[in-house]
């Protein structure tokens, strides 16, 4: 996915970063990823690791975690059920195509009229399935995620659920096909949260807690509000122009409360090693962090420039912008 903060071209900085701190044997770590996103640092390290740890309390990130993170063995027939879903007709009287389509007369156009209906007719189809038993909750989210990713790819947006564009791009205008959602498997058993993180920290432990919160004012429940809509898929009455819902708003998005917020979850985490991936646009200083940190064991720093993707221009999904610095802030707890 296309995503604001994605860590996916900083992997390899990260991941070196962790190594020089516990070295390159991480089988016996227990690694948290406490604002995960769509979960690119959990899946890195999951195949590493003891036991990934993971949480965001936006629900669609929840489902992309229950399924990458949380489903870690073979799931019987699963290509089965993509077949069928992707063999399915559209329908004409769902949620996602009565508002979020123009042909609807909702004014709006996220996505395509038929791509709009095959959205609603497999997510229909997944929640039938789920409900009457014939599908394991494994399954469910493996299919959720599945629909979800397939989706995003063809919604008519310049990057985030923000606005939709006038008219349909080329991109748009493909037919949805629902690619499966390919986790990796192994024996061990993760966890996978959907709830504040200043809450849940209370309540786990581990070696490594790796933080990638919000960096700015932009929240991510209004930028990727459509994609909770179709995870949830439960009515309600969308507003304004945009068919924006009711949605939670993080206090690391808030200029007055964020250092508090980062102090707190600091001072309650039980873990060795905190590693936090900030650039040099957030709200918080590196003075303000580098202050709250060494409060709480010792500090230090690394920091990597590299080109930022922005969002994309019609076709071109992924183009370079200007230069960044990335800073690990890395605090082994006293």
């Amino acid at each position: 996915m296309n995503y604001i903060g994605s860590k996916y071209s900083l992997l390899p900085f990260i991941e070196e970063t962790i190594s020089s701190l516990v070295g390159t044997d991480l089988s016996g770590i227990v690694f948290c990823d406490l604002f995960a996103g769509t979960g690119i640092v959990g899946r890195a390290f999951k195949p590493r690791v003891k036991k990934v740890i993971s949480n965001d309390w936006e629900y669609y990130s929840y489902v992309l975690n229950r399924n990458y993170i949380g489903n870690h063995q073979d799931i019987a027939d699963k290509d089965l059920y993509i077949d069928s879903l992707n063999s399915l007709e559209g329908v004409a009287n769902g949620f996602i195509y009565n508002n979020y389509c123009k042909g609807s007369g909702s004014g709006r156009q996220y996505f395509s009229d038929e791509n709009g209906k095959k959205i609603d007719a497999i997510r229909i189809q997944i929640e039938n399935w789920y409900t009457s038993g014939k599908i394991s909750e494994n399954l469910y989210f493996f299919l959720l995620s599945s629909l979800i990713e397939s989706a995003d790819k063809l919604a008519n947006t310049a990057s985030v659920y923000g606005a939709y564009l006038k008219t349909l791009k080329s991109s748009a205008k493909k037919a949805l096909v629902i690619e499966p959602a390919v986790f990796s498997l192994n024996d061990n058993n993760h966890e996978v949260y959907c709830e504040d993180a200043n809450v849940l920290i209370k309540r786990i432990s581990g070696d490594i807690l790796y933080l990638d919160p919000p960096y700015n004012s932009r929240q991510y429940g209004s930028n990727y509000h459509l994609l909770n809509t179709i995870a949830e898929y439960k009515p309600f009455e969308p507003k304004g122009k945009t068919g924006l819902r009711e949605y939670k708003k993080s206090s690391y998005c808030g200029k007055r409360c964020v250092l508090d917020s980062f102090n707190e979850l600091v001072r309650d985490s039980d873990f060795k090693y905190i590693i936090l991936s900030y650039n040099n646009e957030g709200l918080m200083s590196l003075p303000d962090i580098k202050k709250v940190l060494s409060n709480y064991g010792e500090y230090h720093m690394v920091s990597k420039e590299y080109h930022r993707f922005r969002a994309d221009k019609e076709e071109n999904r992924n183009h370079l912008a200007s230069k960044t610095t990335e800073y690990l802030h890395i605090l082994e707890k006293g």
